[in-house]
């Protein structure tokens, strides 16, 4: 079965919709308003390899607060959906990546159980058009909206931008990893029977 989730959200402050396949093959259409975001986002889908068609309309007049907590929002929820009752996958998945003077670890536990915890120091107050504290709160709703439980820490900081997008690219294939079917599981991998 493919799994593929769509998912829309219409607020006051933000309209989204979005569509995953987590069996793609790294294609990507985002159009968030926000340029540094969108080229997160396609580096996600493109290390993932996870299929993404991302278009929001968000108070951008306002600040990105809103366009990017919602959009990790709606794609946590998308991640949730696509991935199921968890029957077979490993549900973990971990990966720790350099990009050049950086290096960012990320673990996952698609556990139904939310939790973030993020350690990045971030010099400037924008990268682009974004906001570095968006990262955070990008990454904090994605793992709410997910019911994951998600790490992120620089292991080795540098600049600003190499820093966002390894955290983005680690995420990407440790969520891979994660969601990745495993033949020995043959039910949840879980002493409780459930996740």
């Amino acid at each position: 079965m493919a799994r593929i989730a769509e998912v829309e959200r219409y607020t006051k402050e933000t309209s989204i919709e979005i569509q995953l396949n987590l069996d793609g093959s790294g294609q990507a259409q985002i159009d968030t308003g926000v340029g540094f975001f969108d080229h997160m986002l396609e580096g996600f889908a493109r290390h993932g390899l996870f299929d993404l068609t991302i278009k929001v309309d968000g108070d951008l007049q306002v600040d990105d607060h809103h366009t990017i907590e919602d959009t990790g929002i709606v794609l946590g929820q998308a991640i949730a959906r696509a991935v199921g009752d968890k029957r077979g996958i490993q549900r973990y998945g971990d990966r720790i990546l350099p990009m050049d003077e950086v290096l960012v670890l990320c673990a996952v536990d698609l556990c139904g159980r939310p939790y973030l915890q993020f350690d990045a120091d971030f010099q400037a107050d924008r990268m682009g058009d974004m906001s570095t504290q968006m990262v955070k709160e990008f990454f904090y709703a994605v793992s709410y909206g997910a019911m994951m439980n998600l790490h992120l820490k620089v292991l080795t900081p540098g600049n600003d931008h190499h820093m966002a997008e390894a955290m983005f690219k680690a995420f990407a294939k440790a969520l891979d990893q994660a969601v990745t079917y495993d033949p020995r599981i043959t039910d949840v991998l879980s002493t409780k029977g459930t996740i």
